[in-house]
C-alpha cells in the first residue's frame, strides 16, 4: 500500500480510500463491518462517509453508514488506527437532516448541527477530515447541464459566505471536533476563493477536494490538476468506475441484477451521449493488455501525480479485494499513451 500526504497536514493516507455509501441499503451492517477489517488489514487507513449517507438519501436511512462505522469502532476499539473523513450536505432539497425541518444550506447552524450529528453516530470525539459535500451556490456538476449558462453563475440572495464557513469550521478545529478541513463538488475558482480566504484571514486551510475522476471524467486536469500541484490540495478521487459503467457491465443495456444502476436507475451522469462508445473503447483496450477494465481503470486513477486517494466502494468482498489489489498494478508507458489516445478521440463525456 502506497500513502500519501494529506495536503499540508502532516498526515499520510493510503492511495486507496474505503468508500462507504453503500452501508446501510446494498451492504449490511455485518457487511460492513467486515469491508472495515479487510482493509484495515491490507494496509488502508483512511475511510470516507458523509451525514448524506446512504445512497440513494432516504430519510429512513439517512446516517445508517455513519452508525454503522460507530458500532464498528466501540467494537474493535481502534479510532486510532483510522483517518476519519465525512461530510456535512451543501445546498440541497433535503429536509430530514435538519432539526428544524430546513432544507440544507452551507450555514454556520448547519454545520454545527451536522458535526455533533456525525461525532454521536460515529461514536467518536473527532473527525480527521471535515468536508462541505457540495457548494452552496450553483455549479454545473454531476447530472447538470454542462454547456455553460450564465444563470449558474450568478450570485443569489443567501449564498454561503467563504470567509464565514471557515470561521464556523475553525471554531469546530478549536473545539478538537473536526481536525482539518475539505472540499467536494467544487471547482477551481470556489477551491481558490477558499484558499484566499484562508490565507487572508488566518482560517482554517482546505486540505483536500473530493471530486469525481475517471476514464471518462477527467475534467479535473482542466483547472484543479495545478491547483492541487500548487497548494497542496489533494485530489480524493470519486467514482473511479463510474459508478460500475468502467467495468463494461452495463454496455448494451445490460442491467445485471443486484447492481447499483439496476436497483436505482440513478447513473445519467454516465449515460451521456459518447459515454458508451468511451466506456467500450476502454474496455477493450484493457482486454488487449490482459487486464480486467476494474482493475485498469482504479490503476489509472491512483497513478495520477494529483491524486491524494482514489476512494473506492464495493458491495460484495470480491469487488473489494480487485479495487484494493488494483492500487498496486503499474500500468506501462504503452498504456498510458494508449489510455490518452482513446481520451483525445472520446474526451469527457461524463462531467
Amino acid at each position: 500500500m502506497q500513502y500519501r500526504p494529506l495536503g499540508r497536514t502532516g498526515l499520510s493516507v493510503s492511495s486507496i480510500c474505503l468508500g462507504t455509501m453503500t452501508w446501510g441499503q446494498q451492504n449490511t451492517e455485518a457487511e460492513g463491518h467486515a469491508q472495515m477489517d479487510y482493509a484495515l488489514e491490507r494496509g488502508i487507513n483512511f475511510f470516507d462517509t458523509a451525514e448524506l449517507y446512504s445512497i440513494p438519501p432516504k430519510a429512513e436511512t439517512q446516517g445508517s453508514t455513519e452508525r454503522i462505522i460507530g458500532s464498528w469502532f466501540k467494537a474493535r476499539k481502534n479510532r486510532d488506527k483510522v483517518i476519519l473523513a465525512s461530510k456535512v450536505c451543501g445546498r440541497t432539497g433535503f429536509a430530514w437532516f435538519r432539526d428544524n425541518g430546513a432544507t440544507t444550506r452551507v450555514t454556520p447552524a448547519q454545520i454545527r448541527e451536522a458535526v455533533d450529528k456525525s461525532l454521536a453516530r460515529l461514536g467518536t470525539d473527532y473527525i480527521d477530515l471535515y468536508q462541505i459535500h457540495s457548494p452552496d451556490r450553483k455549479v454545473p456538476w454531476g447530472s447538470n447541464p454542462t454547456r455553460f449558462d450564465p444563470q449558474d453563475y450568478q450570485v443569489e440572495a443567501g449564498e454561503a459566505d467563504f470567509a464565514l464557513t471557515l470561521e464556523t469550521l475553525g471554531e469546530c478545529v478549536k473545539a478538537g471536533k473536526i481536525r482539518h478541513v475539505g472540499l467536494s463538488n467544487e471547482s477551481a475558482w470556489g477551491t481558490m476563493r477558499y484558499l484566499a480566504e484562508s490565507e487572508a484571514k488566518a482560517l482554517p486551510r482546505i486540505v483536500s477536494i473530493q471530486n469525481a475522476y475517471n476514464l471518462i471524467n477527467r475534467t479535473y486536469e482542466t483547472a484543479l490538476a495545478e491547483i492541487t500541484l500548487r497548494e497542496q490540495v489533494g485530489l480524493l478521487a470519486y467514482s473511479p468506475l463510474a459508478q460500475g459503467f468502467l467495468t463494461g457491465k452495463y454496455l448494451d443495456g445490460a442491467r445485471p441484477e443486484g447492481a447499483r444502476e439496476t436497483l436505482f436507475q440513478r447513473g445519467t451522469r454516465y449515460q451521456k451521449p459518447g459515454a458508451e462508445e468511451a466506456i467500450r473503447d476502454y474496455v477493450d483496450l484493457a482486454q488487449q493488455y490482459g487486464l480486467d477494465p476494474a482493475v485498469m481503470a482504479n490503476a489509472f486513477v491512483v497513478s495520477r501525480p494529483f491524486v491524494t486517494a482514489n476512494i473506492i466502494g464495493a458491495t460484495s468482498m470480491a469487488q473489494l479485494q480487485l479495487a484494493i489489489d488494483a492500487g498496486s498494478v503499474t500500468l506501462s508507458g504503452e498504456l498510458l499513451d494508449k489510455i490518452d489516445l482513446v481520451h483525445q478521440l472520446r474526451g469527457n463525456p461524463a462531467p
